[in-house]
């Protein structure tokens, strides 16, 4: 065999970092021995795996076309390595997951994991769609949990479950008592409202069709809870996951207001990607996702 194992780590971690010091740093090995392993895996094969811009190493075209095989390649070699132990060990998770699935649903998925597996380590980045869905397409993550639509090339994207938005204000606004909202009413309101990329934003434009130009979006914060805390204030009115909002409801901080004619429904996805090594871990997460765990079944979220 040509190449080796430790030739491909440098390689995706120079992927990674677009630059061969942060590699090595990364791989906890000294720039030059990094530089040579990557120098000496293109001059085997008379390839150029990185175009040189300046100080960043950005892939080539064939660099591009080799990294999801060698992305495979080295997590089967690390998978290969575990079993070889024999201790049916579970290796890693690179978890990403929206903000309100983040906060609200994966946090409790991960403490079910890890009551099987103790020792597994898992890392949970929480950002919005747009972000989560680059993370899988370059690999930075094994998986994605998100709430926005998306149409990618190099990902799976799996229905999971269904979610409902809710339009709310603080108690004392003046739509509090408001049986139903009309069209003229939302278009009095200030709206305080996620960023666009996210996929709440997403799905509130898509209840909103027919009158979004016209609506006066007075904030976007990145945060659901600085949502909440300005909506409680009296900045505006907002509109969030009700599985967000549920103990504001039951609190009576924040009321929910009932606008029948808009459809606020959406649905939330399973992200992977296509040419990804499926690891026992891997597979285990997404079975618990799926509600096929072997390990019991998953508190209600």
């Amino acid at each position: 065999m040509r190449y080796t194992l430790r030739q491909l780590q440098v390689f995706l971690a120079t992927a990674r970092h677009e630059n061969v010091t942060r590699a090595a740093q990364a791989l906890a090995m000294s720039q030059s021995a990094a530089s040579g392993a990557l120098s000496e895996l293109e001059n085997q094969f008379d390839i150029k795996l990185f175009d040189r811009l300046g100080k960043r190493l950005q892939l080539s075209e064939l660099g591009k076309q080799l990294r999801p095989e060698a992305e495979r390649l080295l997590e089967q070699a690390t998978s290969f390595e575990q079993n070889l132990s024999g201790d049916n060990v579970i290796g890693g998770l690179r978890i990403g997951a929206t903000l309100t699935i983040g906060n609200y649903v994966a946090v409790n998925m991960i403490a079910d994991y890890k009551r099987l597996h103790p020792m597994a380590d898992i890392a949970l980045q929480v950002a919005n769609t747009q972000s989560i869905a680059e993370q899988v397409a370059s690999f930075e993550l094994d998986m994605g949990l998100i709430e926005g639509e998306l149409a990618h090339a190099d990902l799976n994207i799996a229905h999971w479950r269904q979610d409902e938005l809710v339009v709310f204000a603080a108690p004392d606004h003046y739509l509090a008592t408001s049986e139903q909202i009309t069209n003229k009413d939302l278009l009095k309101q200030r709206w305080i409202v996620r960023e666009q990329g996210s996929g709440t934003r997403q799905a509130f434009d898509r209840a909103m069709q027919g009158i979004l130009p016209d609506l006066y979006i007075a904030m976007e914060l990145q945060h659901t809870e600085a949502i909440k805390r300005a909506v409680e204030a009296g900045l505006g009115v907002g509109c969030l996951s009700k599985i967000c909002l549920s103990d504001a409801f039951r609190r009576g901080s924040l009321v929910p207001l009932s606008v029948p004619d808009r459809d606020f429904q959406r649905e939330w996805y399973l992200i992977t990607h296509r040419h990804k090594f499926q690891s026992a871990a891997l597979k285990e997460w997404l079975d618990l996702c799926q509600g096929r765990w072997s390990g019991g079944s998953p508190r209600p979220v």
